[in-house]
């Protein structure tokens, strides 16, 4: 398939329509993880299988457009769906840069995974999309995702204050970058 970047644990590639049962059923076993998480409040609409036919059409849309670029993590044995990684917020011309985000379904944590996941996107975005910088946001309070980014070579930068509302608290992000000249 068409942009499949394959690891040792898993693969990414491009949702496909067949994949919305899948992706339904982890964001329904991980509502409450990702909502500590995510400043996106997701109503009871966004749990159906009609809205992740949507948006993983959308995301194709946009991916067709170099608006976004959204992937499933694949666990390379099985092919069982277990997450999705994203490249998002697309600036080209001046920037060429994206922000990553990322989601794993909490019963594959801690087996690298995701780690590996980013850096298969991180290769991607500066090998096949041409993007220079990839910038992250983090809580300070996620530690497993402060982890990957750091395994996968990011730099942070600093903190913005009080920088997203996440279920109804504004949260402090570190942000992090890597820079397609990065080592």
């Amino acid at each position: 398939m068409k942009n499949k970047l394959i690891g040792n644990k898993i693969y990414i590639r491009q949702l496909q329509k067949d994949d919305a049962t899948a992706l339904l059923e982890i964001n329904k076993e991980n509502r409450e993880i990702f909502n500590r998480y995510s400043p996106v409040d997701k109503e009871d609409a966004f749990f159906t299988l009609e809205s992740h036919e949507e948006m993983i059409e959308v995301q194709q849309q946009d991916w067709s457009e170099d608006r976004q670029y959204g992937f499933g993590i694949f666990i390379n044995e099985t092919d069982q769906l277990v997450g999705t990684v994203n490249l998002f917020f697309v600036e080209r011309n001046v920037g060429d840069k994206c922000m990553i985000g990322y989601s794993l379904d909490y019963r594959y944590t801690g087996q690298g995974y995701m780690t590996e996941a980013v850096h298969l996107a991180v290769i991607f975005a500066f090998q096949e999309a041409g993007f220079h910088r990839i910038e992250a946001g983090v809580m300070p309070r996620n530690t497993g995702s402060i982890h990957v980014l750091e395994n996968c070579g990011f730099t942070r930068e600093g903190t913005l204050r009080d920088e997203l509302k996440i279920n109804g608290t504004y949260e402090d992000h570190h942000i992090y970058s890597r820079l397609s000249t990065d080592k």
